[in-house]
């Protein structure tokens, strides 16, 4: 009797019940579920109401899927970026969203029934005023004062990278090259990635550093450092969307259908700005955190969407990487 007791214990105790709610993996970038993203507050939210494990799996994402093919574990993937997801849905792993993207507040007209946005900001360069260099225009970057120096990412190795690429293209066309060529003596260094760029920026390594319009508000929120402010150009700023998508193959569709509908509530859009330091994809900005509203916005916007940009990206890389290794 006393064995009988003991393995009924077992077989309802919280653990084992665990062990029986169906797992949702969801592939997303390492950043996205650090202690400090959004991961982990997303993960709570959404296991309150799915009656699921949500287990995130991180990595760098389309390669990974690729890799996997039809064998992939991951049910859903979340932190890809319009410059890749032509190359995304060729692989033919992708389902269709299932959103009612109405709801979407966006700088574009969002169509795409695969991709779902789940935040945003523009790409700009971001300067510690004390330093009294606030370049209003590319051309002002070009020559900054005698001595000051940027940081960038690599296009072939950061997403971030690659759509200051797309950006720059999408400003001097054919003159592309020429203007990196002149860029070249301000750019202290190339890093494979945002983090240790930014890093080197706020240790103070240059004066500026690729990252988003958005970056201000982690400094004034959580630091109360009013002194970091992005650089707002005349010509126009790139935006940067990040995505979520269902995978085609995924054994568990109602369970990632709700997931990809959490995307767009409440629940989850309200973390967004705090965690991942972006602009939220399905709220006006009246309802932004105030240090978000407060932030200075482009006023115009370019864009490639991701047929132009998948055929851009290379004849854009390669004149990146010709100007800078003269």
């Amino acid at each position: 009797m006393k064995y009988l007791i003991f393995i009924a214990t077992i077989l309802t105790s919280p653990f084992a019940l665990a062990e029986n709610k169906p797992v949702l993996t969801v592939y997303a970038p390492d950043y996205f579920i650090s202690e400090w993203g959004p991961g982990p507050s997303i993960e709570t939210a959404f296991e309150k109401i799915c009656d699921c494990d949500l287990k995130f799996s991180a990595g760098d994402i389309l390669p990974r899927v690729v890799l996997e093919g039809p064998n992939t574990r991951a049910d859903i993937v979340i932190g890809l970026n319009t410059d890749v997801t032509k190359k995304a849905i060729e692989t033919g792993l992708f389902a269709n969203h299932g959103q009612d993207i109405d709801s979407l507040e966006l700088p574009i007209n969002w169509t795409d029934k695969t991709f779902l946005p789940f935040d945003w900001s523009y790409v700009a360069f971001i300067f510690d005023e004390r330093t009294k260099v606030l370049p209003k225009n590319f051309e002002d970057l070009v020559n900054l004062p005698k001595g000051s120096k940027i940081i960038i990412q690599d296009p072939r190795t950061s997403i971030s990278g690659l759509a200051l690429i797309l950006w720059v293209k999408s400003v001097y066309g054919d003159q592309a090259e020429d203007f990196w060529a002149r860029l070249r003596p301000r750019i202290l260094t190339v890093t494979k990635g945002w983090s240790e760029a930014y890093g080197l920026f706020t240790d103070g390594e240059a004066h500026g550093v690729l990252s988003f319009t958005t970056s201000p508000a982690y400094h004034i929120a959580v630091e109360n450092d009013m002194s970091k402010k992005a650089a707002i150009f005349d010509e126009g700023h790139y935006p940067y969307f990040e995505l979520a998508a269902k995978l085609s193959t995924t054994k568990k569709p109602e369970l990632a259908d709700q997931f990809m509908a959490f995307i767009l509530s409440d629940s989850f859009q309200n973390l967004i700005p705090m965690t991942n330091w972006s602009y939220p994809s399905a709220q006006p900005k009246s309802a932004w955190p105030e240090v978000f509203s407060n932030l200075p916005i482009p006023e115009k916007v370019h864009y490639f969407d991701e047929s132009q940009a998948q055929a851009l990206s290379k004849t854009a890389v390669e004149e990146w990487r010709r100007a800078l290794s003269q």
